[in-house]
């Protein structure tokens, strides 16, 4: 008998240990893991760097709380306000809390409550931040959701214009929708965004939860479309494993959040702080990138020769190393056969197949992921011709 509330519909996997892009189950079989935590073992599980710089400071102090100065703390946040382009930095546990606090600060900055996202969106499983989220599916049971939230059609900026108004205290989306079927905006979309929200002075949040910390081949998804958004929300890759979430923001908004305006018991935590400097040192290097970005291309190019071609393939995309198999098939039982064959992947949507590898995978391990897929994916060709 478990103990454990049912919330989650597990996997018949159960890990043993991993390494790398590498499971290990008690099974004894050695899965190709290609969902690395749900995008968040970037560097691949148990990196040893991050490990070392997380055992330096368990022999130092685990937890003093955020009352005292912390050395550690500061550089963090120096490191993801630099690469972000932001100046101040707010460190929580998780991206529901990032996103929680960036909603917060919003309608403190302004003195608005109406918040615009978008169908199909994932913000997290708080109220604020489920009230957020463009999908009724995480919400029923839960009685009424927070009414100042108004959803719209993602990408669509005719919907954006007539919604967006003087009430609008911000707009918050995903440059990548990840949960929603791995949905990329348009340039012209975000660009029309950040437009509108001046004009209406509003604040632009960008949920960089899935898509930051060198996931789609820069240290943010958003710096490759040309705008600059007012506040950003991270966390899954932020510290390659060790809970911790954080919202980056501009200087103006620093008066909004002072002493005793929100707080978090264990937002900063000396060991996330250590996983998360050592992390961001590692993959915001240039050659780093770079190498993630030929890894994005290799991946799409070969799902596009060897697996596009398959009849129940309706569409391959993304960006970086965060791509999309839409398919004609049941998604759950296609996930089941490939973890048969010992390859992991996740669902997105409804129907698509959510390839989210650690950022070091190799392209050996991109050419079996590749091999495994099509494999799966044809014999269900060959059982309907």
């Amino acid at each position: 008998m478990s103990h454990l509330f049912p919330t989650y519909a597990k996997w018949e996997i159960e890990p043993k240990s991993a390494k790398g892009s590498c499971l290990i189950g008690t099974d004894g079989k050695k899965y190709l893991d290609f969902t690395s935590g749900i995008g968040v073992c970037g560097l691949g599980h148990c990196n040893e760097e991050v490990k070392k710089a997380v055992e330096e400071q368990l022999n130092k102090f685990w937890h003093v709380s955020n009352l005292f100065p912390i050395a550690l703390q500061e550089k963090t946040a120096e490191l993801l306000a630099k690469a972000s382009g932001m100046d101040y930095v707010f460190f929580g546990n998780s991206g529901a809390e990032a996103n929680e606090a960036a909603i917060k600060l919003a309608r403190k900055a302004t003195g608005k409550s109406k918040i615009i996202t978008f169908l199909s969106s994932f913000h997290g499983r708080t109220y604020a931040t489920m009230s957020a989220t463009g999908q009724d599916k995480i919400k029923h049971g839960y009685g009424p959701m927070l009414e100042t939230f108004e959803y719209v059609p993602f990408n669509d900026i005719a919907a954006l214009e007539e919604k967006l108004t003087e009430d609008t205290a911000a707009v918050m989306l995903e440059v990548v929708q990840g949960e929603g079927g791995i949905h990329v905006a348009t340039k012209e979309f975000l660009q029309k965004a950040e437009a509108l929200c001046k004009e209406k002075g509003a604040l632009l949040i960008i949920d960089e939860i899935q898509t930051g910390i060198g996931r789609t081949g820069t240290p943010f998804a958003f710096q490759q479309f040309g705008i600059n958004p007012d506040i950003i929300s991270v966390a899954k890759g932020l510290a390659n494993g060790i809970p911790v979430g954080a919202i980056a923001a501009k200087a103006e908004l620093k008066e909004f959040f002072g002493a005793g305006s929100h707080g978090t018991t264990f937002g900063g935590n000396p060991l996330a702080m250590a996983a998360a400097a050592k992390t961001m040192e590692i993959v915001f290097q240039e050659d780093f990138l770079q190498k993630v970005n030929e890894k994005s291309s290799y991946l799409i190019d070969s799902l596009q020769e060897k697996v596009k071609s398959n009849k129940y393939v309706k569409d391959i995309r993304g960006l970086g190393l965060m791509i999309g198999i839409e398919i004609d098939l049941d998604v759950a039982i296609i996930l089941s056969e490939l973890r048969k064959a010992e390859f992991i992947a996740l669902p997105a949507g409804t129907n698509v197949i959510r390839l989210l590898p650690a950022l070091t995978t190799t392209k050996e391990e991109i050419d079996a992921a590749v091999e495994i897929i099509g494999k799966i994916l044809n014999s269900y060709a060959k059982i309907t011709v």
